[in-house]
């Protein structure tokens, strides 16, 4: 080997070595004496929604000045005592707008935003509504049907109606956040707790009383309202609905194939007639096209 091969090859081991030390001081250094970072205050452990904040479940962190997010807490006493609006993983900077202000109670109390009121339906229909399916955090359409009191009211015998539509469900029977399989078992359940202005509370009161309450998933994005109307049981009983219109697909159409016919020849002569024998001389020269 070569004096060249060698000396290149002692440079490389320096250099690398140089970079190897280098990232590892820059790694476990802990930060310099007045470099600019601020504390933020950041789980200590995953808190589900409903917990109240305690000592040992937060602590504080030094972060970049510049790296800090907006309304992030950065003391103890400023999280401490409130309750989580949002459930927070492990690590996270908590947020002042994931924290119920101070003093809004414990629970499902604190978690009931200024002029609402949480109200808690009952009935087993509702609850075990969608298989499952409806969580903490959804949507919800609340569907009353009401059998008919007697008499020609002209409903059949029954209605539904949507009595309230895009409802906030705040609680599934005990639960304040969604399980990790978002899935509940609905025979577990016994009560579906919804977020509505105190005059939706007292209209649900009387529902429940009166009838029978269904929930109706919806999606998070859907904020409007459908096109939809009161069913009577007079309107089922003569009611056959139209199969479901599929959207239209588009199918490739073959363009269609002209044949052009090649042109036929036409034959000039005489025809001769001998007794019962028909006879066809064709004159010289005279085929073309007809």
């Amino acid at each position: 080997m070569s004096s060249r091969t060698v000396l290149v090859v002692a440079l490389a081991l320096v250099c690398g070595g140089a970079a190897a030390v280098g990232v590892n001081i820059l790694i476990n250094e802990p930060a310099a004496a007045g470099a600019d970072t601020v504390p933020v205050v950041v789980a200590a452990v995953d808190i589900s929604r409903g917990v109240t904040v305690s000592a040992d479940l937060v602590k504080t962190r030094a972060c970049p000045k510049e790296l800090v997010p907006a309304g992030a807490i950065t003391t103890l006493d400023e999280a401490v005592g409130r309750v989580a609006y949002l459930p927070l993983v492990k690590d996270e900077p908590v947020l002042d707008a994931k924290l119920a202000v101070k003093g809004a109670g414990r629970g499902l109390a604190a978690l009931t935003v200024k002029g609402m009121r949480t109200f808690t339906i009952q009935t087993t229909t509702v609850a075990s509504a969608a298989a499952g399916f409806i969580l903490p955090g959804d949507r919800v359409d609340v569907l009353l049907t009401v059998k008919s009191m007697g008499g020609e009211d002209g409903t059949g015998g029954g209605t539904t109606t949507r009595l309230l539509q895009n409802i906030e469900v705040v609680a599934v029977d005990q639960r304040l956040s969604a399980p990790a399989e978002n899935k509940v078992d609905p025979n577990e359940l016994r009560s579906v707790t919804l977020s509505v202005t105190p005059d939706q509370d007292a209209m649900l009161a009387l529902a429940q009383t009166m009838g029978t309450l269904h929930l109706s998933l919806r999606n998070a994005m859907d904020k409007g309202a459908p096109n939809s109307k009161p069913v009577t049981l007079a309107d089922l009983r003569l009611h056959q609905e139209k199969p479901r219109k599929e959207p239209p697909t588009t199918t490739a159409t073959a363009a269609p194939v002209t044949v052009t016919e090649p042109p036929r020849r036409r034959r000039l002569g005489i025809r001769t007639l001998r007794g019962t024998v028909a006879g066809w001389d064709e004159l010289p020269g005279a085929s073309g096209e007809r």
